[in-house]
């Protein structure tokens, strides 16, 4: 690469000093002629302004001795001029260089200046080539009594500009020089910058970084110095869920303003930052670069972190099982004590009792919530609550029907605003969780109160913020994205998700998702509605 870009700027170099060149000496002859014409023109002009040269021509006779001759002869050797021929009205030379040419008539046409016109022209004479000036010459009175014809030898005007063209190549090969050290410095700069690569394998270096960056599975984000997108693979704009357009603008325009920005543009500094985008857990780490800007990469945790957060369920369940099977042994042995005692009438009510509260349980929430999945949830978590000394209720205002138009994502909102309060009242004297799940139209509203800490005041804008919390992390990752995902989904439905404080002192989460119920529930609540008001007056 450095010889051939050694040599392309040599090229262009000496090309631009030849194009140079050849530009200045085109005009340079034209405008010495025209120097010579004038020249002549002007000596012309000079020698007919003098009275004694007409009034000559007019009393005496042509000849090599005249005074015409003498006069003329003078003002050729004063000037330097080739020729000056004085003639009369009838084109007879009354002076000349040669005195056998005085008394013959001029070999151009005098016309033009024997009219009264000056006349400026390259032409051939007796004496060859020549610069020629013409003017009239007046007598006293300003009759025209002839015609003054200077000339200027040819040969020296282009001994000007063969004189003018060693200076002009002398500036032409010093910019030349000036233009090859230049090139050298900057093939070499660009020698260093490429580290010796050829064309060929800086082509071949960016045909795999492309397909390189285009196929991994992992997000890349490059950055210039001004924060703006130089660089997005197919994978980031996935993950980013933006397009090509993307490129070339600020990172701000095209994110807003959010944790994702903020980690990529590297106002959040740290390794493995998470961060929320629509419903995606992303990972993203950030290197700065030489030029001042920066590349990023991003990788989708949304199954990691949703496989983590199953972990802690079933973890919770499988804890709850045990001790429900510690439980159980318990009430088997005294159910065989009480057939060994043969009181029958007791062991029928002992195992009327046990099974009545786990059935009034799970009835209690399949009546108030008709959706299987929402109502499974609910149940599951009843039983994690009960073994860890919660009481897990149902409002009496809870009334949901089944056909949600997305029972997975409420599901997932349900289930991390009910761990987040088991978790927060666990340990306390009195615990207490309460869940409340109504329809409003077509409007699902969720809201889990508890009698735990709360939330201060200041904390409140935070809490549905990527990667706040105030729990220990797990052993499989970092927390902070529970009620991070509960806030994105609220927003993607349309609705909100805020915290307040509970009657009870501790934190009550209320989440609003419009249009969360299809459209031919709405005769269906309104009936079921009529029906519940027709009961209670009835009651």
């Amino acid at each position: 690469m450095f010889s051939q870009v050694l040599l392309m700027q040599l090229a262009i170099a000496a090309g631009v000093a030849v194009l140079a060149t050849g530009l200045f000496l085109a005009p340079l002859s034209a405008q010495l002629d025209d120097q010579a014409m004038r020249r002549a023109l002007a000596i012309a002009a000079t020698t007919a302004a003098q009275p004694q040269v007409a009034d000559d021509l007019l009393a005496s006779r042509p000849s090599a001795q005249g005074p015409v001759q003498a006069d003329a002869e003078r003002i050729r050797r004063a000037t330097g001029a080739e020729y000056v021929v004085i003639m009369d009205t009838r084109g007879v030379r009354w002076s000349h260089t040669d005195p056998g040419e005085i008394g013959r008539v001029v070999s151009t046409d005098p016309t033009d200046a024997l009219a009264g016109r000056d006349v400026m022209e390259i032409d051939s004479g007796t004496l060859g080539r020549s610069a020629r000036g013409k003017v009239p010459l007046r007598d006293a009175g300003g009759r025209i009594v002839g015609a003054v014809s200077v000339g200027i030898e040819y040969d020296s005007v282009r001994a000007r500009l063969l004189n003018a063209i060693p200076g002009l190549l002398a500036y032409a090969g010093g910019a030349l020089a000036v233009g090859a050290l230049a090139a050298y410095l900057i093939a070499r700069r660009i020698h260093k910058q490429t580290r010796d690569l050829a064309f060929s394998d800086i082509s071949g270096l960016l045909a795999e970084r492309e397909a390189m960056l285009h196929s991994i599975r992992e997000g890349v984000v490059a950055l210039d110095g001004d924060g703006r997108i130089r660089l997005l693979n197919d994978e980031a704009q996935r993950l980013l869920g933006v397009g090509p357009e993307a490129g070339g603008r600020a990172l701000d325009e095209v994110l807003g303003a959010g944790r994702t920005t903020d980690v990529l543009t590297g106002r959040v500094e740290g390794t493995d930052l998470l961060t929320v985008r629509g419903h995606r857990v992303l990972v993203a780490n950030r290197m700065p670069t030489d030029d001042g800007g920066a590349v990023a990469t991003l990788r989708d945790r949304t199954e990691l972190e949703r496989l983590g957060r199953e972990l802690d369920s079933t973890r919770g369940l499988i804890d709850a099982l045990r001790a429900q099977d510690h439980e159980h042994a318990n009430r088997l042995h005294t159910l065989l004590g009480l057939l060994e005692l043969e009181l029958y009438e007791e062991a029928v009510e002992f195992i009327t009792e046990v099974v009545g509260v786990h059935r009034a349980t799970a009835e209690q929430v399949t009546e108030k919530v008709r959706d299987p999945l929402l109502a499974a949830v609910l149940v599951g978590k009843a039983t994690v609550a009960a073994e860890r000394a919660v009481a897990l209720s149902l409002s009496p205002a809870t009334s949901l029907p089944d056909r949600l138009v997305d029972p997975r994502g409420l599901v997932t909102v349900t289930g991390n605003l009910l761990d987040n309060a088991l978790d927060a009242t666990a340990g306390s004297p009195g615990a207490a969780v309460e869940v409340e799940l109504r329809a409003e139209g077509r409007t699902v509203v969720l809201r889990v109160r508890d009698n735990g800490p709360g939330i201060p005041a200041e904390h409140r804008e935070l809490v549905f913020t990527e990667g706040w919390t105030t729990k220990e992390p797990p052993a499989h990752g970092k927390r902070g994205l529970g009620l991070a995902l509960v806030g994105r989904f609220a927003e993607r439905m349309g609705g909100s998700a805020r915290v307040g404080a509970g009657p009870d002192g501790g934190a009550e989460f209320t989440v609003v998702l419009p249009d969360a119920l299809s459209e031919a529930l709405e005769q269906e609540l309104t009936d079921d509605r009529h029906r519940r008001e027709a009961a209670e007056e009835a009651r």
